[in-house]
């Protein structure tokens, strides 16, 4: 005698005529999953460029997860000295948590030193605390950026657990591939054949404004406005550059 053993599952279709034998786990025809994940990606794109006497850097403010804008005024830019500052890009929570410890070790460095730690060592200084949490990294995408102890600008890219590269220009965040190939023509010059201009800290901020136009057209997760700052021998200038709100 034929038994049904049908019971009322419903598949990802929204149907209920299926046995518990067609269950595959999810691997093919009916996705059954149940999981949790500490990390979420919130999206937004950080940037920066060195020049010869000044650093710029540059993200935006939007903050999203999936289809959802969280904010649309979270910076992404985070002060650590006069002449030094990260740009974090990732889930939000571990970039707060990053920053935290590293204000931390700044202000005991400034203690016990007598003065502010120089980029190159703040450098080495991120790229160890990332490390040390390899095991359950923290799900924050840096670039640091500053004065170098000669006065001239640095840019250092990082990945997620501390591997360091000293470069002219570098970007992270959702909208990283699209900027990186524009940096590449405008900024290092890799497929031109013509000499590379001296811009200057006002020729630099107006590119930048230009880029990041360009990725709020192309990333949804990029937009609402920018935050450009310019690090030079006199100090931080911040400004605040408007995009489109949609």
């Amino acid at each position: 005698m034929n038994r049904d053993f049908s019971i009322p599952l419903v598949n990802s279709e929204g149907k209920f005529d299926f046995k518990p034998s067609d269950i595959d786990h999810g691997v093919t025809k009916c996705p059954f999953q149940n999981g949790w994940s500490p990390y979420d990606f919130n999206g937004g794109t950080t940037l920066a460029i060195a020049g010869n006497d000044y650093v710029i850097v540059a993200a935006d403010t939007r903050m999203s997860t999936g289809y959802q804008i969280l904010s649309r005024d979270q910076t992404k830019i985070h002060k650590l000295t006069e002449k030094c500052s990260l740009l974090s890009a990732g889930c939000r929570a571990d970039m707060d948590a990053l920053w935290k410890v590293l204000d931390a070790k700044m202000v005991m460095y400034k203690y016990s030193i007598g003065k502010e730690m120089a980029s190159p060592a703040v450098a080495q200084l991120l790229s160890n605390t990332l490390y040390y949490k390899r095991f359950f990294p923290y799900y924050s995408f840096n670039v640091l950026a500053g004065l170098d102890e000669n006065g001239k600008g640095a840019v250092y890219d990082y990945d997620a657990i501390g591997s360091m590269e000293k470069k002219e220009y570098s970007a992270s965040g959702s909208g990283t591939s699209f900027v990186i190939p524009a940096l590449d023509n405008l900024i290092g010059f890799k497929t031109r054949t013509e000499p590379k201009p001296i811009r200057s800290v006002d020729e630099c901020i107006e590119l930048v404004k230009d880029l990041f136009v360009s990725i709020g057209e192309r990333d949804i997760y990029t937009g609402d406005a920018i935050e450009i700052c310019a690090i030079t021998s006199a100090g931080m200038k911040t400004e605040i550059f408007q995009l489109k709100r949609d």
